[in-house]
């Protein structure tokens, strides 16, 4: 029973250091995008804080999957510790976009997609989330879905290795 609890947990874990990013462009404090309601947002607003960027779209199935993950991850982390910020991906035009994050409950920051829009990195599928330290380093990348226990248990590591 402890073998598989710790099995479970490790999985995920290193599942998310395995693609820690050796291609991640360095954060930049010119990274500033508009959220849907026409605010700047700025990462280098966010420094002191694990800023969670997520590349994603509104057809893509793990992407669906993972919001309520980050939208949970996002209210328990973001008076603290940390804060997810939502990229879209694609050409959709504004009223349909602010619909879907109304109805799908999103309370992070959720930016559409600019031609002009600098990246973290490549973007080889979606969904891609980006991990940013508190110092706004690039500390970890994944292609694919992720889980509010991946972040949190990525972070922990990182906090615990970076203190020694």
């Amino acid at each position: 029973m402890k073998n598989s609890l710790q099995i479970r947990l490790v999985k995920p874990l290193l599942f998310f250091l395995l693609l820690v990013a050796a291609s991640v462009q360095a954060a930049s404090d010119n990274y500033t995008f508009t959220d849907l309601q026409g605010n700047p947002v700025n990462l280098a607003d966010y420094r002191g804080k694990w800023v969670v960027v997520n590349y994603w779209a509104t057809w893509c199935p793990p992407c669906l999957e993972e919001i309520p993950e980050l939208v949970h991850f996002h209210d328990t982390h973001k008076d603290t510790d940390a804060v997810v910020l939502g990229i879209n991906m694609e050409k959709k035009d504004k009223p349909s976009l602010v619909s879907f994050v109304d109805d799908n409950m999103m309370t992070y920051p959720v930016v559409p997609m600019t031609d002009d829009m600098p990246l973290l990195g490549s973007i080889p599928g979606l969904p891609t989330t980006y991990l940013l330290d508190p110092t706004g380093k690039p500390a970890a990348v994944q292609v694919g879905q992720v889980t509010e226990e991946m972040i949190e248990a990525f972070m922990a590591k990182y906090d615990s290795d970076n203190a020694r």
